[in-house]
């Protein structure tokens, strides 16, 4: 079996760029995608709040897979790049002259001793999961007074801001109730603020202190223990050791990483996240020039988004068609990720910045940083929209 383009992964990044692909005229494209379900991620913390439901972020692939594109309805297994080709999972290969890798990012769960265990009862979910989120809602809800534990782990994430969202979410939903006085809300982060770009840490901040909240920098949970109802949290400063937080309930972010097939493939970075290696700009693979990649499974230092994503596949698409036909590659790509930030029921804030970590505001005549409740009509009922009509379309 052989396709002019091979698409791995028909997530966000991999439809999006099909769909660009398609729309340019190239007629013999193929998706290799096992899943028969497609997810709008990004909504699973409003349906973890209790302000969506799981239902609206399901679409079945085939509504999504774009006119023309041949679905090879299996799992990719291995990468033999110098012969370009991928190898299935049963077996088989499908050849290819250029390659796009956009498998997604993998939940590392066992990585955190306890957690498989308890995922999903006494009081511990987590909204990166699609049956996980609606518990999420069940256990705050339920949860009138006690200890609520909100944690980040240390190294890339896909979705970054979604563990602090939750959190805010479920003190708003506990203010309203008239509990929150009675709930010790604890977030634990890893990173020295609650947000790299000072702008937004210090409402972020503003936000916390509103609530209420415990925030435990440069820190990380590294067990659960169900019997026991508590979490081990470490500390990641020089000579920091390790404490215990009691929870009712909690919310669990897992470590992340690439794919363990795609970690111990030639396209790999090498180390121990195992990212496919490509150039930061370009986003052609370093050593296979047919070869590029997008999405949580590329190596560019950039925040882990579906808003990142809508950025770099027409640059991948761009630069691919160069390679092809043997011109200079075209467009660069600047680390843009774009991080909404739910603080309420009905307010957010909104990240955009690159590389640098310089703001790259999309409506510069308002205070995006701030709080705003048109930005929550955005997140909410706005970025859906884009998403299915636009983006996965080949439109924006």
């Amino acid at each position: 079996m052989k396709h002019h383009i091979v698409i791995i992964g028909g997530g966000s990044a991999g439809i999006t760029v099909a769909a660009r692909l398609a729309r340019k005229g190239e007629n013999d494209i193929a998706v290799v995608e096992p899943s028969d379900k497609h997810y709008y991620q990004p909504l699973w913390t409003l349906v973890g709040g209790g302000l969506a439901k799981a239902d609206q972020t399901e679409r079945s692939e085939a509504k999504v897979m774009p006119k023309g594109v041949t679905w090879i309805r299996k799992s990719a297994a291995a990468f033999h790049p110098d012969d370009n080709a991928v190898e299935m999972s049963d077996g088989t290969r499908v050849e290819y002259d250029a390659l796009v890798v956009c498998p997604g990012i993998q939940l590392d769960w066992d990585q955190m001793p306890g957690l498989t265990d308890t995922l999903g009862h006494d009081g511990v979910s987590s909204n990166y999961r699609y049956d996980l989120a609606p518990k999420t809602w069940d256990f705050i809800r339920n949860t009138r007074s006690g200890s609520a534990v909100f944690t980040m782990p240390a190294g890339p994430i896909k979705c970054a801001g979604a563990p602090q969202k939750i959190a805010y979410l479920a003190a708003d939903h506990w203010r309203k109730e008239g509990v929150l006085g009675k709930i010790d809300v604890h977030l634990v982060l890893p990173t020295p603020r609650t947000f790299g770009i000072p702008a937004i840490a210090d409402q972020l901040d503003k936000v916390i202190s509103r609530y209420g909240i415990h925030v435990h920098l440069q820190s990380e949970v590294t067990a659960v223990d169900s019997n026991a109802r508590t979490m081990t949290v470490t500390s990641l400063a020089e000579g920091g050791g390790t404490t215990t937080l009691p929870y009712d309930m909690a919310h669990v972010t897992p470590r992340q990483s690439a794919p363990d097939w795609i970690k111990s493939s030639p396209l790999s970075t090498g180390d121990a996240k195992g990212y496919v290696e490509v150039d930061k700009h370009t986003m052609q693979h370093v050593r296979y020039p047919n070869v590029f990649a997008l999405g949580d499974a590329g190596s560019t230092p950039n925040s882990k988004t579906g808003a990142a994503i809508r950025k770099q596949a027409p640059i991948v698409v761009a630069n691919l068609l160069d390679h092809l036909a043997g011109r200079p590659l075209s467009e660069r790509y600047d680390g843009y990720a774009s991080c909404p930030i739910v603080t309420s029921d009905h307010e957010m804030l909104l990240a955009e910045f690159n590389y640098d970590l310089e703001l790259t505001p999309s409506f510069p005549v308002i205070d995006q940083v701030k709080p705003r409740r048109d930005m929550w009509y955005l997140k909410k009922y706005g970025l859906p929209f884009i998403y299915w009509n636009l983006m996965l379309k080949g439109l924006a």
